[in-house]
């Protein structure tokens, strides 16, 4: 809990690259955050961002943000195969941590920090910034109030035209390369969300020369009988839209449905309703929606959000586990 609820919450950035940055100035634009210390692998870069966003304290090794007792909680902005790394370091001095997505490289680590989180009683959330968007969240109350009737099916794709050469994290294993884990998450959660953890999965790929997947197809079904058609790619650029189609109508999600500005329902039998966002919201607000519910969830002394649970993080991480299962994709170290 942030013992006093009228002063800012006081975050600490655990890596430096282009999420962090963007993370880091939404940060400096709400006034109940505030940013006061940086950490990367190396001095230069710490003090290089620290100077860029005027942060206080810049430490060249992590151990040193996770051991400030003025942070409050830790923004961990990591590659996803230092994620179990950065973020038990966190949770081990006993910060406060908001972890990016994928949220770990698999489900064991992902089952660990949460285990851990839970032990200390500190405060763990995925940065599944999509889950805290306004009109996420509305298209969700609609799905769960039967707007659409019983959901059939989910299609939903996120691909970057690339190409992304040899040498790039995309297509490092070591880091956890591949579009699956940095893109394909996305498609999977949105699915999860409305339907919960899939009682099967089945999947096929294109794997790059260095084993990690250029591009997934997968078909997640569950005993209701819908289905999620969902699709990712490091190989090429694709629309970038879901579907939600039900007994009684459809939800269409246009080009960015993780951070969208509008959605259409289309009701059988009544003409279509378009949802748009709040007009002084940006496209990428959503950075700043998911920052004020770990702020909310910090200073009401909770150790988790009710939209981003745990428990649903870690039914993301199986699924994608069982996806790199059927597609032959393996890390170093598993």
């Amino acid at each position: 809990m942030v013992e006093d609820n009228r002063e800012p919450v006081r975050w600490g950035i655990l890596a430096t690259g282009g999420i962090a940055a963007s993370f880091t100035a939404n940060l400096l634009d709400m006034p109940d955050a505030e940013v006061v210390a940086v950490a990367s692998r190396t001095d230069a870069s710490a003090k290089a961002f620290a100077e860029r966003f005027g942060i206080p304290r810049a430490y060249g090794e992590w151990g040193a943000l996770a051991e400030d007792k003025d942070v409050d909680v830790v923004y961990v902005a990591t590659p996803h195969a230092s994620h179990r790394a950065a973020a038990g370091l966190c949770l081990d001095a006993g910060r406060a941590v908001l972890c990016e997505k994928a949220f770990a490289l698999n489900a064991r680590e992902a089952r660990e920090l949460v285990t851990l989180a839970r032990q200390r009683g500190l405060f763990l959330m995925e940065a599944m910034w999509m889950y805290c968007h306004p009109l996420v969240r509305r298209m969700k109350a609609l799905v769960d109030d039967g707007a659409i009737g019983e959901v059939r099916t989910v299609q939903a794709d996120f691909g970057l035209a690339g190409p992304f050469p040899p040498a790039h994290r995309l297509r490092d294993p070591a880091q956890g390369g591949g579009s699956l884990l940095d893109l394909g998450v996305y498609p999977v959660s949105f699915a999860q969300l409305l339907l919960g953890e899939p009682s099967g999965v089945t999947a096929r790929a294109t794997l790059s020369d260095e084993g990690v997947d250029l591009q997934t197809g997968m078909l997640l079904s569950w005993e209701s009988g819908a289905h999620a058609l969902l699709h990712c790619s490091i190989n090429g650029g694709t629309p970038v839209t879901a579907s939600v189609t039900g007994s009684k109508g459809r939800i269409d999600v246009p080009n960015g449905f993780f951070f969208p500005e509008r959605f259409v329902l289309h009701r059988d039998g009544r003409d279509p309703e378009e949802f748009t966002a709040v007009p002084e919201h940006g496209p990428r607000d959503s950075l700043k929606h998911e920052a004020a519910e770990v702020m909310h969830r910090l200073r009401a002394g909770d150790t988790e959000s009710p939209l981003v649970p745990l428990d649903g993080t870690l039914a993301v991480m199986r699924t994608l586990d069982a996806v790199r299962e059927r597609i032959g994709v393996r890390y170093p170290g598993e």
